[in-house]
């Protein structure tokens, strides 16, 4: 079983940036996998979590929310960790961040991307 680990969050001015990082221990990223990043704004439930980025291991695929088109950056590396790279970051963009995987995700598509482990989330505040 994969565990992930978040960090890089923290306090930032408006416009300002910050690189996210999710960290895999216990197994690699499958070669079909995706990995996902998540926020859940301030007053928000888990269920209300809204999608931001993904990522196919491949790295063949991105996906973005429309929110974050053309400021965030998603990106991995060859050592099993997907990161986030966030610039001229909003107050709006405030949450707790998570990074999610699904091992499996058919044909590498957004809309067959289900997450079944996730990270215990990084706090990102963005000052006005």
């Amino acid at each position: 079983q994969v565990q992930l680990l978040e960090s890089g969050g923290g306090l930032v001015q408006a416009g300002g940036s910050l690189r996210l990082s999710c960290a895999a221990s216990g197994r690699t990223f499958s070669r079909y996998a995706m990995v996902g990043w998540f926020r859940q704004a301030p007053g928000k439930e888990r269920e209300e979590r809204e999608f931001v980025a993904a990522i196919s291991w491949t790295g063949g695929s991105k996906y973005y929310a429309d929110s974050v088109k053309g400021r965030f950056t998603a990106s991995r590396d060859n050592k099993n960790t997907v990161y986030l790279e966030m610039n001229s970051l909003k107050p709006e963009d405030t949450a707790v961040y998570y990074c999610a995987e699904d091992p499996t995700v058919p044909s590498q598509s957004l809309s067959n991307f289900r997450p079944d482990y996730w990270g215990q989330g990084t706090q990102v505040t963005v000052s006005s």
